[in-house]
């Protein structure tokens, strides 16, 4: 199946990242990343998620219109198992909380990706859980023309220093991020526009998300994914990883 994955992957980090555990939290962004990395290789894989998919979904999450209404974990494991049949998916179709987080087990994984709603704290347990476990954790983010990428373990700082709450979580990263960026020269006008006009939305809708974004989320936190499984250096938070469309 993997035969033209060759020359980029060796045959001894294709059959390595094979046996790699990846638990992923959370199946609207996750459902992107899970696909990317099955492709790749990666055939243990871990999906755990309460929500059911809706219309608004489906401009930028791995589902279908047929879909909407079902358990996104059950879909997108049958979707999986699809593609490759013989791959290990495992999937959990109830939220993560405080009571039942102890229930996945998380030990067991080699790398966790933490695309939970920021409906609660759980996102920081969850990631604390990570810590204590000594799982490094991938944190995507769509910013709709660009993929953003935190990565963090317990040799990096944790995103709760800049994070007090689960409220206002994507303002906040994006603000981090365009501060970041300034202190390098280094300014991304369309992203400033767009975090100034939802700042500006009184309606307290979810941040605006496309396609563009999940796709290269998918891209990067795989290679993360492969990087950290065949043991390469990657960027480590504060530090980022951040791809944008090159003609904005």
């Amino acid at each position: 199946m993997y035969r033209r994955n060759r020359i980029y992957i060796s045959g001894s980090e294709q059959k390595k990242i094979q046996q790699v555990k990846i638990l992923i939290a959370g199946c609207g962004l996750g459902s992107n990343i899970a696909e990317c990395a099955l492709r790749l290789g990666f055939e243990n894989i871990c999906i755990v998620d309460g929500d059911k998919v809706e219309l608004s979904n489906l401009n930028r999450q791995n589902y279908t219109f047929r879909d909407i209404g079902k358990f996104k974990a059950k879909i997108l494991r049958k979707r999986l198992l699809e593609i490759n049949p013989r791959a290990n998916i495992l999937s959990h179709t109830h939220y993560i909380t405080p009571e039942n987080v102890n229930d996945i087990q998380i030990q067991q994984y080699n790398i966790a990706i933490n695309t939970l709603d920021f409906s609660s704290d759980i996102s920081f347990l969850f990631d604390r859980i990570c810590l204590i476990s000594h799982i490094p954790v991938i944190h995507p983010y769509n910013l709709g023309w660009a993929g953003l990428v935190f990565v963090t373990d317990e040799g990096s700082e944790q995103l709760e220093t800049i994070l007090e709450n689960h409220l206002n979580v994507e303002k906040t990263v994006v603000s981090f991020v365009l501060d970041r960026l300034k202190k390098k020269d280094i300014s991304i006008d369309w992203l400033t526009e767009s975090l100034n006009k939802y700042s500006k939305e009184t309606n307290r809708l979810p941040p605006p998300q496309l396609a563009i974004g999940s796709c290269i989320i998918a891209g990067i936190a795989t290679n993360l994914l492969y990087n950290i499984s065949t043991n390469r250096p990657v960027k480590k938070f504060p530090d980022f990883d951040i791809l944008l469309v090159p003609c904005l």
